[in-house]
């Protein structure tokens, strides 16, 4: 998969659906995930309802589901309402992200834990960058995710990386490729979504397992929209003139300081403060971020 040309660092031509952000209200058409999404996994778990409105995933002992995205983007500001299993969830994972294809991949990551009835998911990030992980921060969420849908977005352009929900920030990764930290800014993604069983370490460290009486579990998804560059047949869409808002963001005070505020009561785990996983010493942006 080659590199972009430096024209793909613009934007001319974006997909746009139902594209809602920073102050723009540009509607191309709603969301359909026939058109959008392609189910790649599940022999019939996933489905597709209500005309395209709505998705879900389900698992069972047998097989969990999942899908992706029809387009692979370079660099975009995407957003999926997420309605997350129910009940005891214990052993499941409901993962969200972007991935480059390839053994040498860049990944953008939301993963969602299960847990039993009455205690929190547990929210999990990671960016990888040429197939180097070991970038995870955990938050408890500060609302039902299973109650009803919730806005999980990613904003990715060259000059970062923010994890928001509902439009709160939770998680910035800057480009410091000046700083020697890798950055993924060449490999066009597809959006992927998965819910699996995952109970030799989703939930305590694999001490609590799935139940299967509760099965099947299932996931709901609604509201897609991405405003993104879309790499097509070794080159994007994008140009050089007319850089919407998105392409060039970056995260303003006010930003910072929820962003800040969400990580000093939620967060539950950060990899810049493992010292027992990372004795040598923590990776070079945690000195900087």
């Amino acid at each position: 998969m080659g590199s972009p040309s430096s024209e793909a660092k613009g934007l001319v031509l974006c997909v746009l659906s139902m594209v809602a952000w920073s102050g723009l209200s540009l509607v191309a058409r709603a969301s359909d995930f026939n058109k959008d999404f392609d189910i790649n996994w599940g022999d019939g778990r996933a489905k597709i309802l209500d005309s395209g409105d709505v998705l879900t995933l389900s698992l069972d002992k047998d097989s969990g589901s999942g899908f992706q995205s029809k387009n692979q983007y370079l660099f975009g500001k995407i957003n999926m309402q997420i309605k997350l299993v129910p009940g005891n969830s214990a052993g499941t994972v409901t993962s969200y992200y972007l991935k480059s294809e390839g053994t040498s991949w860049d990944e953008i990551d939301f993963e969602f834990l299960g847990n039993l009835s009455g205690d929190p998911y547990v929210m999990h990030t990671n960016v990888y960058t040429q197939g180097k992980g070991d970038r995870e921060q955990q938050f408890y969420l500060w609302f039902d995710p299973t109650a009803d849908f919730h806005t999980y977005s990613i904003l990715w352009n060259p000059q970062t990386i923010i994890f928001s929900v509902d439009n709160t920030p939770i998680r910035e990764f800057r480009n410091l490729g000046s700083n020697g930290v890798a950055f993924p800014k060449s490999q066009p993604m597809r959006l992927h979504s998965t819910l699996w069983n995952a109970d030799d370490w989703a939930t305590r460290g694999g001490l609590v397992k799935t139940d299967w009486r509760q099965a099947p579990f299932t996931a709901s998804y609604r509201s897609f929209s991405a405003e993104a560059c879309v790499w097509v047949s070794g080159s994007s869409s994008c140009g050089p003139m007319d850089q919407p808002g998105w392409f060039t963001a970056k995260m303003d005070a006010d930003g910072q300081a929820k962003m800040k505020s969400v990580q000093r009561e939620y967060m539950i785990y950060n990899y810049c403060t493992d010292t027992k996983r990372f004795p040598s010493g923590f990776a070079p942006e945690c000195a900087i971020m």
